[in-house]
């Protein structure tokens, strides 16, 4: 299996490459399901907004069952990996639970904001995960490259004062409060634009998703909360 085939196989579906590993002990990957140790991990998510355009157009984003997004990650993350030999698992789902943010940690270097999400240096909090890719095969990876976050030269934190209903503090996330502020406006900016506080995060500005993408996340969280 060739990395930069795979790549361009992901990018034909909408997603991307989040980074990958050969994995040891202590990333508590399971095994394959042959129970055969898997030597590659790819983790496999969006950036921008390339996954919207794509599930935009997938019947489970129009046929009015629950969980949509999950179950387009699920479909197409599965056949592309047994297209590629690849057995995949996801966030979603479980259990078991698999530990995404810390594997995202090692495939990619990133780093907790102060809103709690992760940081890219390039894309900023605009980038998701939604499945990986478990090789057998040790796979011939690109070298790591080690970026700082670039929340430790933004002194302002803007993300932390644009939130109408001061939600977030740096430590602690008040969901409650986030959820009420939500259900009590429709017309509020939140509920239209996506949430004030990521909006905010001057980086990446250009990777922001798309607007009826920041909808769709903010109506999944509401459904969530009931």
């Amino acid at each position: 299996m060739d990395f930069a085939f795979l790549c361009s196989a992901l990018e034909e579906v909408g997603l991307h490459s989040r980074g990958a590993f050969h994995p040891q002990e202590k990333d508590a990957v399971p095994l394959l399901a042959d129970g055969a140790v898997v030597q590659t991990l790819v983790l496999v998510g969006a950036v921008g907004g390339s996954l919207w355009r794509a599930f935009a157009e997938a019947p489970e984003y129009r046929d009015g069952r629950a969980h949509p997004l999950d179950r387009w990650s699920l479909r197409v993350i599965s056949q592309l990996a047994r297209a590629q030999g690849a057995q995949a698992v996801f966030p979603f789902g479980g259990p078991p639970h698999h530990p995404f943010l810390r594997w995202a940690r090692r495939a990619e270097g990133l780093s907790p904001a102060p809103l709690g999400l992760l940081i890219h240096p390039r894309h900023g909090l605009w980038h998701s995960y939604r499945g990986a890719l478990l090789f057998q095969e040790k796979l011939q990876l690109p070298e790591a490259v080690q970026e700082e976050s670039p929340c430790l030269s933004c002194s302002g934190q803007p993300c932390l004062s644009a939130c109408p209903v001061g939600a977030f503090d740096g430590r602690v996330y008040d969901v409650d409060a986030c959820a009420s502020h939500l259900r009590g406006d429709v017309e509020e900016a939140c509920a239209n634009a996506g949430c004030l506080a990521r909006m905010a995060c001057p980086v990446a500005a250009d990777d922001r998703y798309p607007e009826a993408q920041r909808r769709f996340h903010i109506s999944a969280f509401l459904k969530s909360r009931t």
